[in-house]
């Protein structure tokens, strides 16, 4: 394995090396750019960033962690299980917009999913560059496909228990393909003292090479005779388990510059005497040096990153410009050197260098007082293994006031790399919302978007009823900080009233500010800072929202118009969430409205149903289920009308009325579905619908059963064998006039149980529907002893039992129906 992490928390073991190697194979088999394995955390429906190669983590922090449900390729291979393939950032854009909005470069990606049988890992993950369309990946494709079958299958092997991940990922430094410089390979085996050298590293050292494999004392003062205390001590931390996070640079025998990488034997097990066995390599710039010597006489200043981002070169006249010394550059990573350089536009430029091929160009501020005004221009050009940067003084950006702080602003020049930094957040943030429905859904949104982008820590959205502000959303606040704001009204000076009536945004860099602006007004906090926003939409007050921050910190003109103008779009969502939920509460009502109150009842027969409203969209469905007296028996109905809306639910109503009907006259079932199908046609409503009828005699069990293109009934024996019903059955309602129906008779055995059911409850998105039918049999299988026992549960207990994984779902896409039926032995006698 080549690389080294560029974390501390990098812990030996099997689960670790796979995940890194994988990574690493997966760059070559895609040419890609960077690589990285998603797995499952212990939070449920959350997906962590485990190992990532070939990029700075720091830089790709806001993708470190993924929800399963959030519009991403990668949510989207785990959650359905199949390979996710983009392009092009043109294909990209069109399937999945916030992801393109918030890295909005030219590269393409295969997400692959990690799994084993039915169980689901995670995701490989490779960028690269871009390509015409999918078919010229497909080899790619088939490649990472085996690799991501061969970690799942080895993850499976780890052993005990699920393969879950909650700390930050490993970043690692993918195999170098510098073609000047010498490396070679070494072993140190701290039991034995001994050092093994490899053909390349003795090459490398040359005639000092034979006393370096008696001890690492002779090792070090071979490599870096002037830097031994350093060199052993990384060796030392690294058998402890703890590899440096960053490559050491170290001076040779001649005074040229040298990296020198470790990292623990994955083999060995912690606790073996000694420590585990290092590995690492030594890199010797060779030739390079001559480059390096002329770029240092160079009179504009030049510095090279790795891909990870550390300082690998920097000449002079860089270190001048940058404020720095040489020593304090090179061999650190670039947002430590130089703070200042690392502002969200800056990194957003580093982003697109190291996944496009195009360089890119930007000015930047300095901050020091003494050069206060004066801006530097840089320019970032890609390349396999390095990124090289040159940095001058940008002498006609005269523009720029006096005591400007800090700042990178985009050059004419750059033209289409023109950094889309200051508009990503508000596009991404804006996207995200259009998909957002409910109150809880925009907090959620504004949650996840908005306070990561600005460093934020806590949250409040406070909505607007009858002059009053009452509290919709928290996060962040200590419990029970805000009840005593819940219900202010809007004669109360404080200033997350104030920021609404008065229709400005406040900020307070401070708490101290804060608590002078608004004596004796409760704090949360001794420091921080707080911005307070005015939710309005199209000169409607619809609330206000409340960002905190854990520490004092000011606020840019940018950074308040940027939040100016993101929370009117809160405020528009707010506004669409309280209409919708408005019209859906109306909605609601008329769709319970239309389903039954009362199931008709048989002293010999017990039945159980259950509906479920679809709680994602704006729309009601039309699904129903009945129970109907027919003649001396009961007639089972259930059904499905195409779409949703109101106009579904009405021809819900229509068709079960018309059902009704039909089976209070005791019609045959081919008859009722036969009579039911041209009413459908009659009315034109432009829907069809599926169906299936049911008439059971109750004494002796005989049923006769008919289907219009819906779903097989399930039947539970008395002895717990579960299979479905096999009904021939016909199309669906409403589209053949002379559509035949089909009866299948079949017996009911007292204490056996009948399901009927709609799709809602067994399709998902990306299954087989087959399976979801499988597993509601197996449920139903597994549902408890048979009716009739003492043991037995009630037949409405098994309704709750089948439809509880549903009603706990946050967003269900569509209605579910359920209708349980059984005969019993023994009439009851309170009927």
């Amino acid at each position: 394995m080549t690389g080294s992490a560029e974390h501390a928390q990098l812990t030996p073991g099997r689960p670790t090396a796979l995940l890194i190697d994988t990574s690493l194979e997966a760059i070559r088999a895609a040419d890609g750019h960077a690589a990285g394995v998603y797995l499952r955390s212990s939070t449920p429906g959350l997906l962590r960033l485990s190992a990532l190669v070939g990029l700075p983590g720091r830089l790709f922090k806001p993708w470190w962690r993924l929800h399963v449900d959030r519009p991403f390729p990668v949510a989207d291979a785990h959650r359905l299980g199949v390979e996710v393939v983009l392009a092009n950032a043109a294909e990209t854009m069109r399937r999945y917009p916030q992801f393109a909005a918030g890295l909005p470069f030219q590269f393409g990606s295969l997400n692959v999913p990690v799994a084993a049988g039915s169980t689901a890992y995670g995701v490989l993950t490779v960028l690269r560059p871009s390509a015409a369309d999918a078919t010229e990946l497909l080899p790619e494709r088939e490649r990472l496909a085996r690799l991501a079958g061969e970690l799942a299958r080895q993850l499976h092997d780890v052993g005990d228990g699920p393969v879950l991940w909650d700390g930050e990922p490993l970043c690692v430094r993918p195999p170098a393909v510098r073609r000047s410089g010498r490396a070679g390979s070494f072993t140190w085996d701290p039991a034995t003292h001994a050092v093994a050298l490899d053909d390349r590293l003795r090459s490398v050292l040359g005639t000092t090479a034979e006393e370096c494999a008696g001890s690492e004392g002779a090792f070090a003062d071979a490599v870096a005779p002037d830097d031994t205390e350093p060199l052993l001590a990384a060796l030392r931390d690294t058998a402890a388990g703890r590899p440096p996070p960053l490559p050491l640079y170290v001076r040779g025998a001649d005074g040229a510059l040298r990296l020198v990488e470790f990292w623990a034997s994955y083999d060995s097990a912690p606790g073996t005497p000694g420590g585990q066995e290092v590995h690492g390599i030594v890199l010797d710039p060779g030739p390079g040096s001559a480059a390096d010597t002329a770029a240092d006489l160079l009179p504009e200043g030049v510095f090279a990153l790795d891909r990870l981002g550390t300082i690998v070169y920097a000449n002079p006249r860089a270190a001048e410009l940058l404020d720095r010394s040489r020593p304090q550059l090179l061999g650190k990573p670039l947002w430590e050197a130089v703070p200042w350089l690392t502002q969200p536009a800056c990194e957003d430029h580093l982003r697109g260098v190291l996944l496009s091929p195009e360089p890119v160009h930007f000015h930047v501020g300095r901050p020091a007082a003494d050069l206060a005004g004066d801006w530097l221009a840089l320019s970032l050009h890609p390349g396999p293994d390095l990124l090289t940067c040159t940095v001058r003084p940008a002498h006609r950006v005269t523009e720029a006031p006096a005591d400007a702080p800090a700042e990178v602003t985009d050059t004419a020049e750059t033209g289409p790399e023109a950094s889309m930094a200051p508009l990503y957040r508000p596009i991404v943030l804006a996207i995200a919302l259009t998909e957002a429905v409910t109150a809880r859904q925009v907090s959620a949104v504004v949650m996840r978007e908005l306070l990561p982008a600005f460093g934020g820590r806590r949250l409040a959205i406070y909505l607007l009823q009858e002059r009053h502000l009452f509290l919709a959303w928290e996060s962040g606040f200590p419990p029970g900080f805000l009840a005593p704001f819940d219900g202010v009204s809007l004669d109360r000076r404080l200033p997350g009233v104030e920021t609404l009536t008065s229709g400005r945004p406040l900020f307070f860099d401070s708490m101290q500010q804060l608590r002078d602006a608004y004596p004796g007004i409760a704090l949360d906090a001794t420091e921080g800072a707080r911005a307070f926003l005015p939710l309005i939409a199209s000169g409607r007050p619809v609330g206000s929202c409340i960002l905190g921050f854990d520490r004092p910190r000011s606020f840019s003109t940018e950074e308040k118009a940027a939040l100016t103008a993101l929370a009117g779009l809160i405020a528009h969502a707010m506004e669409k969430a309280q209409r919708y939920e408005s019209e859906a509460t109306l909605a609601r009502g008329l769709q319970q409205a239309l389903l039954p109150r009362r199931l008709s009842a048989h002293p010999l027969m017990e039945t159980a149903g259950r509906y479920l409203p679809a709680t994602q969209g704006m729309e009601i469905g039309g699904d129903w289920y009945d129970v109907v007296a027919a003649g001396d028996g009961l007639a089972l109905v259930i059904g499905d009308v195409q779409g949703h809306g109101v106009q579904a639910a009405a021809t819900m109503g229509q068709l079960r009325t018309a059902v009704r009907a039909f089976a209070l006259g005791d019609r045959p079932p081919d008859e009722v579905l036969s009579g039911t199908n041209r009413l459908l046609i009659d009315i034109d409503s432009g829907l069809f619908a599926s169906c299936c009828y049911i008439r059971l005699d109750p004494v002796t069990g005989v049923a006769r059963a008919a289907r219009a293109g819906h779903l097989p009934p399930l039947l539970r024996r008395p002895d717990g064998r579960t299979h479905r019903v096999d009904l021939p059955g016909g199309v669906v309602l409403g589209v053949d006039p002379q559509a035949h129906y089909p009866v299948t008779e079949l017996v009911i055995d007292p204490g056996a149980v009948l399901a009927l059911y709609t799709d809602g409850l067994v399709e998902r998105p990306g299954w087989d529907i087959d399976d979801g039918i499988g597993g509601l049999r197996v449920a139903l299988a597994r549902s408890g002893a048979p009716l009739g026992r003492p043991d037995g549960q009630s037949l409405a207990k098994i309704a709750d039992r089948l439809t509880a994984t549903a009603r706990h779902t946050a967003d269900r896409p569509d209605d579910i129906a359920l209708l349980l039926a059984t005969r019993r032995s023994v009439p009851r006698r309170d009927i």
